[in-house]
């Protein structure tokens, strides 16, 4: 019954927001968000404490406003992503600007391939539509098995309507297929800021370890692709920004797990830069850290 309801909240959130008008989705978002805030849930609970390890001064008082904004920043994100299968192309284009782009569109022009990994900040899903519209570049993602099965379908046939290649995370064979795809000199998408295997890099991240997937850094060694951290924000206006970062290197000695080792640090420490400075705009409501982690007696799993 859980399941079904779930399914069923999603589905009638893409059938009905998509058809109100802007500035209506996005008040019915704000106050959804406040809501939410003021139970004080788990997941308001736990964003605060990851909030509380990127802004280690700030008070009881500054982390209460961080969570308000991250939540009215999560929902922002519902709001749009219901939204963005109705948007015109020039809607797109005016919704995002993307600092240093330059480098992601010189890497396809080389042909090595591109991987982009990004932490879950903004709205990911926008900065995919402006990819596969406005720049007409195709690009191929991996999605986690959401429960029940039919919200997961949903999801797929979602960003697959966007434009997005997308394979399961589970399965074993996403990783071939990503290969396949930076050979063939295409661009890869991942959301890289939180290990769904429980075999990721340990890496420090605002002082404390935490995994990170260490997948796109044996991507980028196997295949020769270009590396690209990506972060996003959204500011006092309808526009999200982006940035683009210099290429993550392949390190010329060591073993192939001292590489991705030093590989997932360096996409660690960019995030980080992005987050720091956006924090309000990190929609991390799960453990992720492994004090929390173990605390929960959950070992590696997330």
């Amino acid at each position: 019954m859980k399941d079904r309801l779930t399914d069923g909240l999603y589905g009638l959130g893409w059938a009905t927001v998509k058809k109100l008008p802007e500035p209506v989705a996005a008040g019915l978002g704000r106050r959804i968000a406040d809501i939410a805030w003021k139970r004080r849930g788990t997941s308001v609970l736990r964003l605060e404490s990851n909030l509380a390890r990127v802004v280690p001064d700030a008070g009881p008082e500054r982390l209460a406003e961080l969570s308000k904004a991250g939540m009215r920043s999560y929902m922002r994100y519902w709001m749009e992503s219901f939204r963005l299968p109705t948007w015109s192309k020039e809607r797109v284009d005016s919704g995002i600007d993307i600092k240093d782009i330059h480098r992601l569109e010189d890497g396809l022009a080389s042909g090595r391939g591109v991987i982009l990994a990004l932490p879950h900040l903004a709205n990911w899903d926008l900065a995919g539509v402006w990819v596969t519209r406005s720049l007409g570049v195709p690009f191929t993602t991996v999605a986690e098995r959401l429960k029940p099965e039919t919200l997961y379908d949903r999801f797929v046939a979602y960003r697959e309507s966007l434009g997005m290649e997308v394979l399961p995370h589970t399965g074993g064979a996403a990783f071939g297929t990503l290969a396949r795809r930076l050979r063939a000199g295409g661009l890869v998408c991942l959301v890289a800021d939180r290990d769904l295997s429980a075999s990721g890099t340990e890496v420090t991240f605002f002082g404390e370890t935490a995994r990170m997937p260490a997948g796109p850094a044996m991507l980028a060694q196997q295949t020769g692709a270009l590396l690209l951290p990506v972060t996003l924000w959204y500011d006092d206006t309808p526009v999200m920004k982006g940035r683009v970062y210099a290429p993550v290197d392949v390190p010329e000695s060591g073993t192939r797990a001292e590489k991705t080792s030093v590989m997932t640090q360096a996409l660690a420490d960019a995030f980080a830069d992005g987050i720091a400075d956006h924090p309000e705009d990190w929609h991390m409501l799960q453990r992720l850290w492994l004090a929390d982690l173990e605390q929960r007696g959950e070992g590696g799993r997330t």
